[in-house]
């Protein structure tokens, strides 16, 4: 299947997927942004999940975030933004699973986060629906 036999989608589904992409955005810009600046409450709160307290750390954790949300929100590198966003999810379910955080507000939060991402791209853009064609 190539991108001009995807699934369409109805106007509505792709909003859908707009606003679920851009909830997403907005939250990883707000997440980033956050460990940009040496916050005392954000080194802080690495801490008990096994990160060290230096501001350097969370700068890094910060820039990968904003690159990888600059990706998954310009359409032409949407795809490999998802598979950034994706990956530093995967670190921090690794993180909280390492701790032994409550699996279902904390643990999987990233699995939560990455359903809506994917779901997301997948309303909006034709190149994944031909990628996962979930009708025929």
């Amino acid at each position: 299947m190539n991108i001009s036999e995807a699934a369409p989608v109805s106007s509505g589904a792709l909003w859908t997927g707009r606003v679920f992409s851009g909830l997403i955005v907005l939250f990883m810009i707000f997440d980033g942004a956050i460990k940009l600046p040496p916050l005392d409450v954000v080194t802080q709160s690495m801490v008990p999940l096994g990160w060290p307290a230096d501001p350097n750390v969370a700068r890094m954790l910060g820039a990968i975030g904003l690159v990888s949300t600059a990706l998954y929100a310009w359409p032409r590198t949407s795809v490999l933004g998802a598979i950034l966003l994706t990956a530093y999810m995967g670190g921090a379910i690794a993180t909280n699973v390492r701790v032994d955080n409550p699996l279902f507000s904390h643990t999987l939060f990233g699995v939560y986060l990455g359903i809506i991402l994917w779901g997301g791209l997948y309303l909006r853009d034709p190149r994944v629906r031909a990628l996962i064609p979930f009708s025929r």
